[in-house]
């Protein structure tokens, strides 16, 4: 993943052969801990969801390496010495650290999630490989300025999945996503509204 400041990237990934990333809801409100340690320091988040096998973030890359000992969003014990660590590094480290929690409470072994996490810059129309408009619910939508509207599509992406995969008829019915916040129907902190304003984009 090559991250640049300033743009926006969809940062996605799935459990290893699709299998099952979360079992119950304490794992859910775990991993989004883990999302606030690990990748806040470095971006705002403008839309999350986690499905049982799956997540999907949209952040704006502020910082790609802090130094991690001078750093307020890294736990102490997580923090290593005065070393330099990057955005790419940070997501592997959530990703590993999850995985070993979850093998140790579930008395499994093996790696969780596939081996790549994917992060597809949304901000350079010549960089767009929209993977996602292939998926099982046939949402594509023709892009007439992909540079403007890919964003917005992205978005209204990650907060409808879990309608487009059955799971809930309303995306607000989805407690694992942050379209309740986006609604004004719960007061979460971990979305950046400003920045979602400021892109002009909306979620009804």
């Amino acid at each position: 993943m090559k991250f640049q400041t300033n743009h926006l990237f969809h940062i996605y990934n799935q459990g290893n052969n699709r299998q099952q990333i979360f079992f119950e809801s304490k794992n859910y409100l775990f991993f989004l801990n883990k999302i606030r340690i690990h990748i806040l320091p470095y971006c705002d988040i403008l839309a999350w969801c986690l499905m049982p096998n799956h997540f999907h973030l949209m952040v704006r890359v502020n910082k790609v390496e802090l130094t991690t000992a001078n750093t307020e969003g890294f736990a102490q014990s997580e923090a290593l010495g005065t070393k330099n660590r990057t955005l790419n590094q940070s997501i592997g480290l959530m990703l590993r650290s999850y995985t070993n929690a979850i093998n140790k409470r579930y008395n499994r072994t093996g790696s969780l999630f596939r081996k790549e996490t994917k992060a597809e810059c949304i901000t350079y129309a010549d960089h767009i490989t929209p993977s996602f408009f292939n998926s099982d619910s046939g949402y594509v939508i023709p892009l007439q300025s992909p540079e403007n509207q890919y964003p917005q599509i992205c978005f209204y992406y990650i907060l409808n999945n879990p309608v487009a995969a059955g799971i809930v008829c309303k995306a607000s019915d989805w407690d694992y996503s942050s379209a309740k916040d986006v609604l004004n129907l719960r007061n979460g902190n971990l979305i950046n509204k400003d920045a979602i304003m400021e892109y002009g984009l909306t979620f009804r």
